[in-house]
């Protein structure tokens, strides 16, 4: 009999490992895959290569900035500009790593094993909200608390675990939450979860940042893994990404509370992880548009 081959990843309990590995997991890529915004709009860091670099966007010039036995992702800047956090896949997990942008030192501060991804500062600066799989293989919301002196604290797992009776296939029994983020006082965080659903990752819901808070679907529509949804620096509207039953993923704003959709961008090509500049006067996107997978910044219309 054939050796088989070993899965990747072990630590996700989850069916079909294409959709949760392919479409949600971040790749290694030739080209930016993910980025955000320093506090003051005027410099950007993204991943590339299986590294982070930090550009000033009215320049041509990129920084390398991280260069561990890792692949570097998601990375996520501080309020105060001091510090970005980031995912780092290595030792067949995804763990979650703090660069000190002023030493270059960075420091692991997730060693659970598990799957840690999409990190995203609390706007005081004092917790993180991220994707785990560390309570029981499935992919739940969790937030970190900072000490004063920036040391990682209290870890707690926001969202429950509950076992769906619906017939789905392709998706797990058990609901998924992905893609927080916070609003912006802090008080409450934003996640896609298929809660209620049979198809695709699911709506868009609200609930207090604290643990096992009941949540609100503020609207739903057949999401697959690429929305992460950004609030406006007003916290009046929400950016996020979606195919809406078409090939492409495009650029979409609703209102923060739910409500109609506007999309805000149109082409036969994808444009995903859109984040709003701290100013609101731009947004900074990934795009295919030329065939090549580049990092954008245009003004809000």
């Amino acid at each position: 009999m054939a050796a088989q081959r070993k899965p990747v990843l072990k630590q996700i309990e989850l069916p079909h490992p294409y959709y949760y590995r392919e479409m949600y997991l971040p790749q290694l890529t030739s080209g930016p895959s993910s980025v955000t915004w320093s506090p003051d709009s005027s410099e950007v860091i993204y991943s590339m290569g299986g590294a982070l670099w930090r550009q000033r966007v009215d320049s041509s010039s990129a920084q390398q900035i991280t260069d561990g036995a890792g692949y570097d992702y998601q990375p996520d800047w501080s309020p105060d500009g001091k510090r970005v956090v980031y995912v780092s896949y290595l030792h067949d997990a995804m763990e979650l790593f703090e660069l000190d942008l002023e030493s270059g030192n960075s420091t692991q501060i997730t060693k659970d094993s598990a799957v840690d991804v999409e990190p995203r500062w609390s706007p005081d600066g004092t917790r993180i909200v991220y994707v785990s799989t560390a309570y029981h293989g499935r992919f739940h919301i969790f937030t970190m608390n900072f000490k004063s002196d920036g040391t990682p604290d209290r870890v707690t797992r926001l969202t429950e675990e509950t076992k769906s009776n619906l017939p789905r296939y392709y998706y797990a029994e058990y609901d998924t939450e992905i893609h927080p983020t916070w609003s912006r006082d802090g008080k409450e965080i934003l996640f896609v979860s298929n809660r209620g659903h049979i198809y695709g990752t699911g709506g868009f819901w609200r609930m207090k940042a604290e643990a096992f808070a009941p949540a609100r679907e503020i609207h739903y529509e057949e999401t697959t893994w690429k929305a992460r949804p950004d609030f406006s620096p007003d916290g009046t509207k929400i950016l996020y990404s979606s195919y809406l039953g078409r090939q492409w993923h495009q650029l979409w704003v609703m209102p923060a509370n739910g409500g109609d959709t506007f999309p805000i961008s149109y082409g036969d090509w994808d444009e995903t992880y859109a984040r709003w500049s701290p100013d609101g006067k731009r947004i900074a996107f990934i795009s295919n548009r030329n065939g090549n997978t580049e990092l954008w910044v245009q003004e809000f219309p």
